[in-house]
C-alpha cells in the first residue's frame, strides 16, 4: 500500500447524539466523519464524529491524530504514503501534520486560499485519480446508511 485517499462524509442525525450540528446543505443536523481508504477503496481509518456544522478542515491535527493512531494500532504503516485528498483539505495545518508523520499529501491545491499560481506543493495529477475510490467507498456507506433508516422506519 502506497496511496491512500481522504475524505468526509455528512450523515443526518435523525435521532440526535453528542456530535450533531445543523448543516444548512443538507437541512438536517448531521454528523462529520473523516475516512482514509486504500486504492480498492476498503476503509483503512476514520476520525471520531464531529458536529456537522464544522466543515472538514475542523480541528484536522486531531482528526489526522486519530486516524493514524488507528492505523498503528491496526500495524498499519503510514511512513511513506501517498494521501490524495480534495480542494477542501488544503491547508497549511494539514500539510504540516502529514509532513510531520511523513506522509506525502497529494492535495488539490483550493483557488479559494490565493495560491494556485505560485505554489511548490507536491501534486500530481495521475495520482490524484485514484481519488475516486473514497467517493465509491463513500457512497457505498450512505447507501447502506440509507437502508438501515429504512428499515428503522418498519
Amino acid at each position: 500500500m502506497s496511496c491512500v485517499q481522504l475524505d468526509g462524509s455528512q450523515t443526518r442525525s435523525r435521532m440526535g447524539g453528542e456530535s450533531v450540528g445543523y448543516q444548512s446543505r443538507k437541512s438536517a443536523k448531521t454528523s462529520n466523519m473523516i475516512f482514509l481508504c486504500d486504492n480498492r477503496g476498503q476503509m483503512l481509518s476514520m476520525g471520531d464524529p464531529r458536529s456537522g456544522n464544522h466543515h472538514d478542515l475542523y480541528e484536522i491535527e486531531d482528526v489526522m491524530s486519530e486516524i493514524i493512531e488507528i492505523l498503528s494500532e491496526a500495524e498499519i504503516s503510514h511512513k511513506g504514503l501517498f494521501l490524495n485528498a480534495d480542494s477542501g483539505f488544503d491547508s497549511e495545518n494539514l500539510r504540516l501534520k502529514l509532513e510531520m508523520e511523513e506522509i506525502t499529501g497529494n492535495i488539490k491545491t483550493n483557488p479559494r486560499n490565493g495560491k494556485t499560481v505560485d505554489n511548490d506543493y507536491y501534486f500530481d495529477e495521475k495520482l490524484y485519480k485514484n481519488r475516486f475510490k473514497i467517493e465509491q467507498a463513500n457512497a457505498w456507506l450512505d447507501g447502506f446508511k440509507s437502508y438501515q433508516q429504512s428499515l428503522e422506519a418498519i
